[in-house]
C-alpha cells in the first residue's frame, strides 16, 4: 500500500510541477514589433502612422492605420494586436507599414 501511495504522490508532484513551469508562458503576451527589426524596416513600419516619411512612402495617407488594415488580427479598439505581416509579433493600433491594405467592408 505504501508503494502505491508513494507512486501516486510522485506522479501528482511531477504533473503539478510541469503545470507551474508552463504557467508563465500562458500569461505572457506576444512580443511587439520593434521599428528597428529587419522586417519592420523593410516594410517601413512605424508605431505611429503620423510619423511615416511621406517622401519615402507617397501612397501613405494619415487615415491609414494598422487597425484599419486587412492584416490586423484584433478588435478595432485593441491597442496592440497581431499582424499577418509580422508573424507572432504585435503591431500598434495606430501604426502603419507599406503592406497596408484597406479592410473590406
Amino acid at each position: 500500500m505504501t508503494t502505491t501511495t508513494r507512486r501516486l504522490f510522485m506522479m501528482t508532484v511531477a504533473s503539478s510541477g510541469c503545470g507551474l513551469l508552463a504557467a508563465p508562458a500562458w500569461s505572457q503576451s506576444p512580443p511587439r514589433v520593434d521599428e528597428a527589426d529587419d522586417n519592420a524596416v523593410a516594410l517601413g513600419y512605424k508605431h505611429d502612422s503620423s510619423k511615416v516619411d511621406a517622401a519615402k512612402f507617397p501612397k501613405h495617407a494619415a487615415t491609414q492605420t494598422c487597425a484599419g488594415c486587412s492584416f490586423w488580427q484584433g478588435a478595432a479598439s485593441d491597442p496592440w494586436a497581431g499582424c499577418a505581416m509580422f508573424g507572432r509579433k504585435q503591431v500598434a493600433n495606430g501604426g502603419w507599414c507599406q503592406a497596408w491594405a484597406k479592410k473590406p467592408g
